[in-house]
């Protein structure tokens, strides 16, 4: 029997939408609220912009593209040099530049058309791409913290394995056995199975629940504009940028939709900077397309925005309501490893399957060499300086891509290239 798919624009019935909302609440809370939590910010106006980009999103790709936006980790490195030295508000000045500057980007691409992708990212170049999405990912699953499992270090102990097995286990068996209602959900069971496991290993404490407020109003702060913080910033328009295209065909990949040419690269690249910037302007992080999202679809096989929406106003209710968003954040790390360790593979394999349906001849050399130096660039933790923005990992594999499939493309133009 087959897995019933829910398509973009299907809605659910309200009781099964709130449940398949809150997994994929559950799969993006750790690493948003981590963001915030580095960079000193409360993390309710960061929840709350979370919500409110996520359905900024999906009202200006006209619903077309199921997305959910959670903190940006490529501001990362930049925003602390500039916090160091100036403060947080010039980091936001320079959130507010670089969505802006996205926010133009997205609209030459409106008038220059999306062919150019085929030419810098070919098939052999984007396919290692998206899967460095998750790859690289990877060993942040079982390296402690709040979104990872603690298997790592000195500290770890027989209840960390079994709380992270027994989610993955379920994660993984449910994926595959479930039938009905349950196919669909084998996240949340998962996660709600490995909570319950790290409750009587003693991993969860609900004191933050009891001495939360009932009701809390996030913290505003405004940005300051700086010269310099804002070049230290905006390389990182590339990062996201790249970022956004992979995330993108990915997505498109699970949907079985070309999202680049429906609703459109220039709405979705929109969508997104535009929440980055509105983050920034009021005190939140910049915000992102996310991978965790984007492996549940690829699980579950729901791909509604109805869902992701609901997902969004759940997020929004977590900046207001206290208890809420304390329950949350007792989840342990040990859990949400548990269903990461799962969704960063899945993500992974989706690069596979890019390459496989586009029919990559690796007898081609160019092909196979383009592949090769992508997956190298990406997993060899090779980084390049430039300002105070470090590039590596998939940001990196991305340009040395674009520049290699380029001068591939040039080669070719010109008969140089012989296969």
């Amino acid at each position: 029997m087959e897995k019933r798919i829910i398509g973009i624009e299907e809605k659910v019935p309200l009781g099964q939408g709130i449940l398949l909302s809150v997994q994929h609440v559950f799969a993006m809370f750790g690493a948003s609220v981590l963001v915030p939590l580095i960079f000193g910010v409360n993390p309710g106006i960061v929840l709350m912009m979370n919500g409110f980009g996520t359905l900024l999103f999906i009202a200006l790709t006209k619903g077309r593209a199921p997305a959910y936006l959670g903190s940006s980790f490529a501001f990362l490195a930049p925003a602390q040099v500039i916090i160091s030295s100036l403060g947080y508000e010039y980091a936001q000045g320079g959130f507010v530049v670089v969505g802006l500057a996205g926010c133009a980007l997205a609209l030459l691409i409106a008038k220059v058309g999306t062919d150019w992708i085929d030419i810098v990212l070919p098939p052999a170049a984007m396919g290692p791409v998206v899967a460095l999405i998750g790859l690289e990912l990877a060993a942040n699953t079982v390296a402690g913290g709040t979104t990872g499992a603690n298997l790592m270090s000195e500290t770890t102990v027989l209840g960390d394995w079994v709380v992270f097995l027994v989610t993955l286990g379920v994660a993984v068996l449910g994926s595959v056995l479930f039938r009905g209602f349950l196919s669909v959900v084998p996240l949340l069971i998962a996660m709600l199975c490995g909570y319950a496991t790290a409750c009587v290993f003693g991993q969860v404490s609900f004191e933050p629940v009891l001495n939360a407020p009932l009701f809390q109003f996030p913290q505003l702060s405004f940005p300051k504009f700086d010269m310099d913080a804002i070049l230290i910033m905006l390389p990182v328009l590339l990062v996201i940028t790249s970022e956004h295209i992979g995330h993108q065909l990915v997505t498109g990949k699970i949907v079985g939709r070309d999202l680049i040419k429906d609703p459109g690269l220039h709405l979705s690249m929109l969508g997104d900077d535009l929440s980055t910037a509105i983050s920034g302007f009021i005190g939140a992080v910049p915000t992102t397309t996310y991978g965790e999202n984007i492996g549940v679809m690829a699980i579950t096989g729901v791909y509604s925005v109805y869902v992701i929406g609901g997902a969004a106003i759940i997020s929004i209710l977590m900046a207001f309501i206290g208890p809420l968003s304390a329950l949350i954040q007792t989840i342990p790390g040990n859990v949400v490893g548990g269903i990461s360790f799962l969704l960063y593979g899945m993500i992974g394999t989706s690069g596979i399957r890019l390459m496989v349906d586009a029919q990559v001849d690796y007898g081609k050399s160019r092909n196979l060499i383009l592949t090769s130096v992508v997956f190298v660039s990406g997993l060899s933790k090779l980084a390049i300086n430039i300002g105070g923005l470090s590039i590596s990992g998939m940001t990196l594999a991305s340009v040395v891509g674009m520049v290699l499939s380029l001068v591939f493309h040039l080669c070719d133009k010109a008969g140089w290239i012989v296969e």
